[in-house]
């Protein structure tokens, strides 16, 4: 009971009581502030970043189906017949089909650079509508056409250029590739539902046949289905890509894959949570610690009050309004801090600014339950000081 003290009387006092240890309360209200920041940002970070990428996908199409070679039954890499994107182009309900294939040939920078040093780089025998399929289109030049897929000349993926140097399409540019010279007539953009293509080079099937020695054997086909139907086609894919021996091919749905990578990085999460935590208990230390002296330095307050009429339940009340007050600051500010922190991060990677109710009702939350929790054990102390024997000790 707190007889006729009034919420703006109690809130009075409260701010009174912080406000004559104004050092001792900033530091207790930072380390609130600081485990409110950490919980707020990174759950709002998470949320934004999970509602780029799958804005992302969403973007590029979730119809995006793949297959390619599995292993045979001795565990080796088995092969796509020649004639598997055609088959796969009959299926009802697929948009498009392209096909890449994998071809037995390194990539260097110039042929002065050691042989060891591959960079894991790819070259691939490509078709000419690859990068519609995939997601993607060019940052430099221009695709393989009829002409340039007969020719020695390649298209590289994002990755592929820049780890080979190649970060502008100069006139005459060139690399070494498998013992010659090839002209690079153009670079893709990063192709996000299909990170094999952007460490990858390419060159035309014909030009991977005459030049580097392509048995012409795809390793990966790419196919857009109809939205609606995706599922159909992709319960279809093997058996259609290889009708003699379906287990040999292996059928995935890229976006699939990044969505639940999205949904991975919660895990992630409990460590800076974790951290987070850490941070509040800190605060919730030094919220009990401040109160703890407060009613030490206060003996003459509270058995003034309590001679002039104050109940104990005033006198408890007061003290855990106190402790309240300081928390509830401290979880303004980091919820603050946290939700600028989420805003200025994910405006500058281009993602939409995502802040669940969780991250700052859940922070400001946790604030207040600290408080109340810290400040709980000196107000019942205050509480319990006698008039007299709080006079006498001053």
């Amino acid at each position: 009971m707190t007889g006729d003290l009034r919420p703006a009387d109690l809130a009075r006092l409260a701010v009174v009581g912080l406000r004559t240890r104004r050092l001792r309360a900033a530091l207790s209200a930072l380390g609130i502030a600081i485990g409110v920041a950490a919980i707020v940002a990174v759950l709002g970070l998470s949320a934004s970043s999970q509602a780029g990428l799958l804005a992302e996908i969403a973007k590029l199409g979730t119809n995006l189906l793949t297959v390619s070679n599995g292993q045979d039954v001795t565990g080796d890499a088995a092969e796509l017949p020649t004639g598997a994107p055609a088959m796969i182009g009959r299926l009802p309900g697929v948009i498009r089909v392209e096909e890449i294939g994998t071809v037995n040939a390194k990539v260097y920078r110039s042929p002065l650079i050691p042989a060891i040093n591959t960079n894991g780089l790819t070259v691939s025998a490509s078709g000419l509508g690859l990068p519609a399929a995939v997601g993607t289109s060019m940052a430099q030049g221009r695709y393989l056409n009829a002409a340039t897929a007969r020719r020695p000349v390649v298209v590289l993926g994002a990755g592929a250029a820049q780890l080979l140097g190649v970060d502008h399409l100069w006139p005459n540019e060139r690399i070494w590739l498998g013992g010659q010279w090839f002209y690079v007539t153009g670079i893709l953009k990063p192709a996000v539902l299909t990170p094999i293509v952007d460490s990858s080079v390419f060159v035309g099937y014909p030009a991977a046949q005459r030049y580097l020695g392509f048995d012409g054997h795809p390793s990966t086909v790419y196919i857009r289905a109809e939205t609606e139907r995706v599922n159909a086609v992709h319960a279809l894919l093997a058996a259609q890509a290889d009708p003699e021996d379906p287990t040999q091919v292996s059928v995935s749905v890229p976006s699939a894959a990044l969505v639940a990578q999205a949904e991975a990085k919660s895990a992630f999460n409990v460590l800076f949570l974790g951290l987070g935590a850490v941070a509040l208990l800190v605060g919730a230390i030094g919220v009990a610690n401040i109160m703890v002296i407060s009613v030490l330095e206060r003996r003459s307050e509270i058995g003034l009050r309590r001679a002039l009429g104050a109940t104990k339940g005033h006198i408890r009340v007061q003290f855990l309004a106190e402790a309240v007050l300081l928390a509830a600051g401290g979880g303004v500010i980091g919820v603050a801090a946290g939700v600028l922190t989420t805003a200025v991060y994910a405006t500058a990677k281009g993602w939409a600014v995502v802040i669940p109710p969780l991250a700052w009702g859940g922070g400001f939350g946790a604030a207040l339950l600290i408080g109340a929790g810290a400040g709980l054990l000196p107000a019942l102390r205050a509480a319990r000081m006698s008039p007299t024997r709080a006079l006498w000790s001053v």
